[in-house]
């Protein structure tokens, strides 16, 4: 049973990141949501009781350490960390700026570590809680067109088995989820973008994306929330150091 804990999930304000929030909410988790817009966090925290929004930018070592404080004062010390904040963009790799190499880094890797080490210190002491990586499955293989997040995704994925690894005699486990192409606004943007740059239609875009999924269709933000539900339980305690493909057999 997970009810009664404290979770963080960021990103929580669309997405995977809200169903996920959602999800550990109904299982009666008390769950603090950040991001960096106001608005989508509080839509998200009005759709059910015990979801708790606070704007933070995990880039930013203050802004996560406030967020910490804030949220640990009211709801008492995370339990559970579920770092999905991340975010993707599209282009050569002899065409992608440092800028837009060092913000991909930022956010989907430096981002995840600073979101899960406050957390560490307290669970290792307490010898008990669960850490949970969103990834994707450019955290298991190679994606054209998409270096900045191909690096960043195979980042966490070290990231998360670095940390397996030094918590594993604690009680703690540290794990990622690695999800295939998610039926997201996310995903939307990459489908107008792809459309805009090859001339293809959208409807095209999609299904060249979908087609990756040897199942011929998207993972669903639910599915992706189901999988870190089950990682967060007492039933999952043995599970620790693992990138779990969530790919319709893309990757495994």
């Amino acid at each position: 049973m997970i009810a009664g804990r404290h979770a963080l999930v960021t990103g929580g304000g669309s997405g995977v990141g809200r169903a996920i929030a959602l999800a550990l909410a109904q299982a009666g988790v008390a769950v603090t949501i950040c991001g960096r817009r106001e608005a989508a966090l509080a839509a998200v925290a009005a759709e059910r009781p015990g979801l708790h929004p606070l704007v933070a930018d995990v880039t930013d070592e203050a802004q996560v350490a406030s967020l910490y404080a804030a949220a640990e004062a009211a709801r008492g010390p995370f339990e559970v960390v579920v770092a999905n904040a991340g975010m993707s963009g599209s282009a050569p790799a002899h065409r992608t700026s440092l800028a837009d190499w060092q913000r991909t880094l930022a956010v989907n890797l430096t981002g995840s570590f600073l979101t899960v080490k406050p957390a560490l210190g307290g669970m290792v002491k307490r010898r008990a809680g669960r850490i949970v990586f969103v990834a994707s499955t450019a955290g298991l293989k190679g994606y054209s067109y998409v270096a900045p997040y191909v690096a960043a995704k195979h980042g966490v994925v070290g990231l998360m088995r670095a940390l397996a690894s030094e918590t594993a005699k604690s009680g703690v486990t540290v794990n990622a989820v690695c999800p295939g192409f998610v039926e997201t606004d996310m995903l939307d943007e990459s489908v107008r973008r792809i459309a805009t740059t090859t001339g293809r239609s959208v409807e095209d875009a999609r299904w060249s994306l979908a087609s990756t999924n040897p199942q011929g269709r998207f993972v669903q933000p639910s599915e992706v929330a189901a999988a870190v539900l089950w990682l967060c339980s007492a039933e999952a305690g043995s599970i620790t150091g693992q990138a779990l493909s969530i790919s319709g057999g893309e990757t495994w």
